[in-house]
């Protein structure tokens, strides 16, 4: 928790274009539980959930992160020709920088909410996004995006990937769930957007004309995510619940663990309009 501290605190002191460069840095593969695998790196996590009939991929992180995710996948033996869909979380270049590129090595159809679509189309980041004054790269538009809507599910194979809207860090975040066997064991399987109240200049949860809703909407996703049914946790960086940690000591599964991120995200909104109040 406190690597994640310390970047979340440089996210908020230099340009968002400056990503942390161990956000980038490598990160073996792994299984998380059944089918699903965690392919992304040392600090922006891609989940691979695989089917018979093909597979899905959640978060492309950065074009050169994106590299890496492409040759995990290949690492596991699996496919990206294989991969069907590409899921977002939330529509920064850290997380879907990379989408456009592993869309192009694999054709897959990108799915996303509402709000992120034009983002992905254009690659231009959203003048009510909450961080847009913090100089947000332009990133490459994609291609072939599809919305789908609050509570819908992806269904591919035997697979069906449920979206939950979760706005508040961006205008257009959406967490994942599913459910992963294993020797005939369910487990609830949760890819969790972020819950950082995080602003650039000039920005206010506490009260903006361009996100007008955006402390009601990061309050209602915080308090979303903590009532998910969640048995093993995967974040947008993997550090906000020491996933890569967990993973080495053989604990991924971990029945609080949405709750304790949500606590997480409602200590971060505190803060925040807390400061905000100290600046009238």
């Amino acid at each position: 928790m406190k690597r994640i501290a310390a970047l979340l605190s440089c996210l908020l002191a230099v340009p968002a274009l400056s990503v942390a460069a161990e956000w980038e840095g490598p990160q073996d593969p792994f299984k998380l539980y059944g089918n699903s695998y965690y392919v992304g790196t040392a600090g922006l996590s891609s989940v691979l959930i695989t089917t018979p009939a093909g597979h899905i991929l959640i978060d492309g992180a950065t074009p050169k992160a994106a590299v890496q995710i492409a040759a995990h996948i290949r690492q596991l033996g699996f496919k990206l020709e294989d991969i069907r869909y590409i899921l977002t979380s939330h529509e920064h270049f850290d997380h879907v920088g990379g989408v456009a590129e592993l869309q192009r090595l694999s054709g897959a159809t990108v799915l996303t909410s509402v709000a992120a679509k034009p983002v992905l189309e254009t690659g231009k980041t959203d003048k009510g996004d909450p961080q847009f004054g913090n100089n947000m790269p332009d990133m490459t538009p994609v291609a072939k995006v599809t919305a789908v809507r609050d509570g819908e599910s992806v269904e591919l194979g035997p697979v069906s990937v449920k979206a939950h809207y979760t706005p508040g860090h961006t205008k257009g975040g959406i967490s994942w769930t599913w459910m992963a066997f294993e020797n005939g064991r369910p487990m609830n399987m949760v890819y969790a957007d972020s819950l950082n109240a995080i602003t650039g200049p000039g920005f206010r949860y506490s009260g903006n004309t361009v996100y007008p809703n955006a402390k009601a909407d990061i309050e209602r996703s915080i308090a979303r995510v903590a009532a998910l049914p969640c048995d093993i946790l995967v974040t947008a960086h993997p550090e906000a619940n020491d996933l890569i940690e967990r993973q080495a000591k053989g604990k991924l599964a971990d029945a609080n663990a949405c709750k304790a991120y949500a606590e997480t995200g409602r200590v971060r909104l505190a803060k925040t309009l807390a400061q905000e109040a100290e600046k009238r």
